[in-house]
């Protein structure tokens, strides 16, 4: 599934087409990616034909591209969407669900297309609400923040690498839940954005056991376990995110490499880069951590 990096990929890729294009056309190929739009799939199109994209903002692994001042089209990758930019004269891309045909403000045509193999995924047009904090609501460094949110995304907690990440408060609420630390920096409504992926490669270079109690963690480690997060989330950003199939992209159908920086993830049965120990895979929470046995224990 795309965790933060991966969707901040798409969201930066966006931002450097689509922000003012007018939206001149849509084409819903398959309804089931619109399931989540209150209107159907002809008030998908109604409201937002005629309509500007003014930026592409992102909180953990959500996007939103708002239109006015009180709504937005909220874009979620699921298990395996990816949001395709494409000249007007650009071959199929199998499995399209959604295209936008867009106008930039020189003129130039283009699309935007929404592909997703497993339909976990989708788009909407959602109410912006106020967070309550007076703070930007997600990143967004192409323009001016904005306090207002998606209803749907305004359950979501800030991600790391949100500038208005509070790191005490978070560690403070970690200390009080005794769920292993893994089940911890995977809820969403803590601290957003890690996934599988992200959480056991943080772990590995922490050094703590993915069942290891939250409450049994010290101030201090849980400190430096955020920190080496937001490394491990900033480096796979440089690198495009990670690929391991054809389900993940950018906006250029591209994959990132990431993948070849992992240290845990995935590396079941070869040595830890670290201590020379084999990398276990323990069936966890219907998925798998992967970690070292000797650098990680319990």
């Amino acid at each position: 599934m795309p965790e933060l990096p991966e969707v901040e990929t798409v969201r930066a890729g966006l931002a450097t087409h689509v922000i003012g294009a007018l939206v001149k056309e849509i084409k819903v190929h398959d309804s089931r990616s619109l399931k989540r739009n209150f209107s159907g799939p002809d008030g998908f199109v109604k409201e937002l034909t005629g309509e500007s994209l003014q930026g592409v903002i992102r909180r953990g692994k959500f996007l939103w591209l708002p239109l006015t001042a009180t709504r937005a089209v909220v874009c979620h990758l699921g298990m395996s969407g990816q949001v395709l930019v494409r000249s007007k004269d650009f071959g199929e891309d199998k499995l399209t669900r959604i295209t936008l045909r867009l106008e930039k403000p020189t003129g130039e045509e283009m699309e935007m297309r929404f592909v997703d193999q497993r339909l976990f995924g989708g788009m909407q047009i959602d109410d912006l609400v106020d967070t309550g904090d007076n703070s930007p609501a997600g990143y967004f460094p192409e323009g001016k923040g904005s306090a207002l949110i998606p209803t749907s995304v305004s359950h979501i907690a800030r991600d790391l690498l949100d500038p208005n990440f509070d790191v005490g408060l978070v560690v403070s609420k970690m200390r009080k839940r005794n769920s292993g630390i893994k089940r911890v920096l995977l809820d969403q409504n803590l601290l957003s954005g890690i996934g599988n992926i992200y959480a056991d490669e943080s772990l590995w270079r922490s050094r703590l056991h993915y069942d290891k109690p939250a409450s049994a963690i010290s101030a201090r480690k849980l400190n430096e376990l955020i920190d080496v997060s937001q490394e491990v989330l900033s480096e796979a950003v440089e690198r495009g995110g990670t690929s391991f199939d054809e389900q993940y992209k950018n906006v250029n159908g591209e994959s990132g490499y990431f993948s070849q920086d992992l240290n845990a993830y995935s590396r079941a049965g070869v040595p830890c880069q670290r201590c020379g120990s084999t990398i276990k895979r323990e069936a966890w929470a219907n998925r798998s951590s992967y970690f070292c046995p000797r650098c990680q224990r319990r």
